[in-house]
């Protein structure tokens, strides 16, 4: 009878200065040549945290993964428990919280070598210190006014709902032509789909998802916005909260649900024109 899988992991530091290098690291005993299932290399941690390094030593017996990494924000942060499968049964990591601190504010003291001299200035003198950016400031302003003067009297004024939609249309056609489904890179292609889905909220249906949490976003779908079918509030909140269980490493998706995800937001845009023209019907009543 062979003895059973030991988990364990190990945060270096818990408390680091701003860009100080930390270390993380994840070990199997007792792996027994079993298969080990983890977030793919540089894509374990939340995005707070910037990894240098990410190492993986597997052995027979021992499974090693070493990442180094900096984080660039004060405050407090998270690493969560991470989904380890090991050969058909999954285990859980534990979580470790993590105090980023500036240690320039930790009471030092800086002094000028001598003291600042006061300078009275005349008119003349500011005129020539500041009269280049004046004068760039009015050449900048005149290129707006004759920006302005070719958009209005040269260009035809387009329904701003089709524009809205086409650009969305053409941005998730660009995310699907960087094969991340076929590579299966599901974190990069739901940080971009959820972005293209805010944005596209924000210009068509006027619903500030751009700053919204993601569950303030899907409160104001549904009980504050009366534009919206409820077909689309559904698939949006669907793949908004799949997206935000891929940002912290809970799911791994694979490539059928990334593919299904995209053209459901890209059916989300096309009705979105009849949501708004069904709208103005009803406010028209």
């Amino acid at each position: 009878m062979f003895p059973a899988q030991t988990l364990s992991s190990q945060l270096e530091k818990s408390t680091v200065a701003l860009g100080e290098v930390n270390q993380y690291k994840i070990r199997i005993d007792n792996l027994q040549g079993k298969d080990v299932r983890l977030a793919p290399k540089n894509e374990l941690l939340p995005f707070h945290f910037e990894e240098l390094k990410d190492s993986i030593d597997k052995k027979i017996d021992v499974y090693e993964r070493t990442i180094e990494f900096s984080v660039y924000q004060e405050g407090k942060f998270t690493i969560p428990a991470f989904d380890v499968v090991i050969g058909n049964r999954s285990y859980k990591t534990i979580p470790y919280e993590l105090e980023v601190i500036n240690t320039a504010q930790k009471g030092d003291k800086i002094s000028d070598i001598m003291n600042n001299k006061t300078v009275e200035l005349e008119w003349e003198d500011y005129w020539n210190i500041y009269k280049f950016y004046a004068l760039a400031v009015l050449g900048l302003i005149c290129l707006i006014i004759l920006i302005y003067g070719f958009v209005k009297y040269f260009r035809k004024q387009k329904d701003p709902i089709v524009i809205t939609t086409n650009q969305t249309l053409r941005d998730l056609e660009a995310l699907e032509n960087k094969n991340y489904i076929e590579n299966n890179d599901y974190r990069p292609f739901y940080v971009e789909l959820i972005d293209i889905t805010r944005s596209f909220l924000t210009r068509q249906y006027s619903i500030p998802a751009d700053v919204l949490l993601t569950d303030d976003l899907i409160n104001e779908m549904k009980n504050r916005n009366n534009t919206i079918s409820e077909d689309n509030e559904n698939i949006v909140e669907e793949v908004m909260l799949r997206g935000d269980r891929v940002k912290f490493a809970k799911i791994f998706p694979d490539s059928v649900a990334m593919r299904q995800d995209l053209e459901n937001i890209r059916q989300v845009v096309k009705r979105s024109a009849k949501d708004i023209e069904f709208e103005n019907l009803r406010q028209d009543v």
